[in-house]
């Protein structure tokens, strides 16, 4: 067995050369852009204190992963969990599907999305090309590529900062101890292609875990990513987060990552109200999402060119909104926050 400080120094290395080959895909991918089309070129430099300021910030990220690791509250081996030689394949993709997302970025093509979806099964702010990216979040083609693409966003850092949700949620759920953990119920909404649900299965492998997405092509890919992993079977299904498909006061855990950004203000609304009555008395609800002007000013730089360089429509709106509001108007209690590089974690507790 490896010593502790191996492993340490194993998992500093995988993150910073994750830091690095993002950094690298995005300087070359920059560079490429400017010569293919100039007039379409983000050029948004940061200021070197802001640089100082993100990668000081990345480091204490990466410190409170290890440690929460070291702990306990997770394996060790989730700090390692990546599909390293899927990705190798499916790089060579990410540069394909480049020419078209920045010509769609070029002619503000916001729409493009596959010709034989049922557009009525889809509320109309769903209905886009989020990050510019081919097909939105309706096609296959889409769900292979968005975990690279959402690791080099943010250089090896999205999966450390899902993790953040998982000490919250075992400290919820810890109300509920006099029961037997295989009957706790935990619901992950918006849960895409399933990593944030496999970080759960493993920190908490004999609770009962739910998934829900409204794209069927993600929840493809969260199936095909779960099985292929030790654990019990996830429950996935299609549904629309605003309404769950799960009778009030039924759950003791909800869940819900990276997805009120991407929704207008009361479609953010609807679905902290729902998660509420999903709950039952004393349940745990953890959101985490991008951080805010309110709690992360000095980032304000990172959040502008975020909206500018991607299309987030709602992610404006978002880094002005108060979230704390929200889930007090939802109804929640015990509400706290924290923020941890570019992602803000919120817990709440329904009343008694």
């Amino acid at each position: 067995m490896a010593s502790p400080n191996l492993t340490k120094f194993a998992y500093q290395t995988l993150q910073q050369g994750k830091s690095l080959a993002g950094l690298a895909h995005k300087g070359i991918s920059s560079k490429l852009m400017e010569l293919i089309s100039q007039d379409n070129s983000p050029d948004f430099p940061l200021q070197r204190e802001l640089f100082n300021e993100l990668r000081d910030s990345m480091s204490e990220l990466a410190e409170i992963d290890w440690e929460e690791a070291d702990e306990g509250l997770y394996p060790k081996t989730q700090l390692f969990e990546a599909p390293w030689l899927e990705w190798a394949r499916k790089y060579p993709w990410v540069w394909l599907d480049m020419p078209s997302t920045w010509n769609r970025r070029k002619k503000r093509k916001t729409r493009d999305l596959p010709k034989d979806i049922d557009r009525d099964s889809y509320p109309d702010y769903y209905l886009q090309n989020f990050h510019h990216q081919t097909d939105g979040y309706l096609s296959e083609h889409s769900a292979e590529l968005y975990d690279i693409q959402v690791e080099i966003l943010f250089n090896g850092t999205a999966d450390s900062m899902r993790r953040r949700i998982i000490s919250p949620l075992k400290k919820g759920l810890e109300k509920f101890n006099h029961r037997n953990s295989r009957k706790l119920r935990v619901l992950d909404v918006a849960t895409g292609t399933g990593r944030s649900l496999q970080q759960i299965r493993s920190a908490l492998p004999e609770i009962e875990l739910f998934g829900m997405d409204l794209s069927g092509s993600y929840l493809k890919q969260a199936s095909k990513y779960l099985s292929a992993r030790k654990g019990k079977m996830v429950e996935l299904s299609k549904g629309n987060a605003e309404k769950l498909s799960f009778q009030s006061n039924t759950l003791q855990g909800v869940t819900c990552v990276f997805l009120l950004h991407e929704l207008p203000p009361q479609a953010r609304q609807n679905v902290i109200n729902d998660c509420l009555r999903v709950l039952e008395p004393g349940g745990v609800f953890v959101l985490a999402d991008s951080i805010q002007l309110s709690d992360s000013p000095k980032f304000k730089p990172v959040m502008d060119n975020f909206h500018r360089a991607f299309h987030e429509p709602f992610y404006r709106d978002y880094i002005n909104d108060d979230i704390e509001a929200r889930l007090k108007e939802a109804g929640f209690e015990n509400i706290s926050a924290n923020s941890y590089f570019m992602t803000r974690v919120w817990t709440s507790s329904k009343p008694y």
